[in-house]
């Protein structure tokens, strides 16, 4: 079974691909989504294979996207743009298809897909990721786990502080911790998260870090589970 993904910014050119996909039974639709934020989402939680993905899209095209990522799936570009072709074979695209698009072009990529997927080697045990991807503006941020001193929640965005800047990005806290690492982050307080390593002293119910002048809250919750953390409790 091969895992894929529609990226698409257009209702009907979703629904078409979705229909074609339901139509072939070694295809399972892990997500269809409106926008790549969406599915950086969906990248970042499941396995997949392969991507349908349109180019000419708002904020972040299609292209951009693919570039983006660390170690992208197969991808078959389906846009209403040719002259995109050759910078979408460039990035070893497995197929580009031009709309509108039939259900016989649309098998022939697919075939040619589950030959070359169907053909790879076993992969190696994955090495879980060392950073996560934000929205900043109008591109994606790739944020490593090392730079990060402390995240502060503030309703529907944060605040993540690296060690030589600050990003603002539209999260919820629960979604950025479910992204971070357990045994290297630690929520100490409702509204703060914080690098373990970078806790340089706990002072009664505040904690100092490295490098930066401020002290951090601990919630009362909190403070008996980050002491367990380090063995004190």
């Amino acid at each position: 079974m091969i895992n894929c993904l529609i990226i698409d910014d257009e209702p009907f050119a979703r629904e078409l691909l979705e229909g074609y996909i339901a139509q072939i039974p070694s295809l399972s639709l892990l997500a269809s989504c409106e926008h790549v934020f969406e599915a950086l989402e969906v990248l970042q939680q499941q396995k997949v294979d392969l991507i349908f993905s349109d180019i000419n899209m708002p904020q972040v095209n299609g292209i951009e996207f693919i570039k983006s990522l660390h170690n992208p799936p197969y991808v078959v570009f389906v846009t209403a743009f040719p002259n995109f072709a050759l910078e979408g074979f460039e990035l070893d695209a497995l197929d580009y298809i031009v709309k509108p698009v039939s259900f016989p072009r649309f098998l022939k990529a697919v075939n040619k897909a589950q030959l070359i997927i169907n053909s790879r080697p076993a992969a190696p045990v994955p090495v879980a990721p060392q950073f996560l991807f934000v929205k900043e503006g109008h591109s994606l941020q790739r944020v490593l786990f090392d730079e990060i001193y402390y995240i502060e929640g503030m309703k529907d965005y944060i605040k993540i502080i690296l060690k030589n800047r600050i990003i603002i990005t539209c999260l919820r806290m629960s979604r950025v911790e479910d992204q971070l690492p357990a045994e290297r982050f630690t929520r100490i307080q409702k509204s703060y998260i914080v690098r373990m390593d970078a806790i340089k002293a706990i002072s009664g119910n505040e904690a100092e870090l490295y490098d930066l002048p401020e002290k951090l809250p601990i919630g009362k919750q909190h403070k008996e589970a980050l002491l367990g953390r380090f063995g004190l409790s």
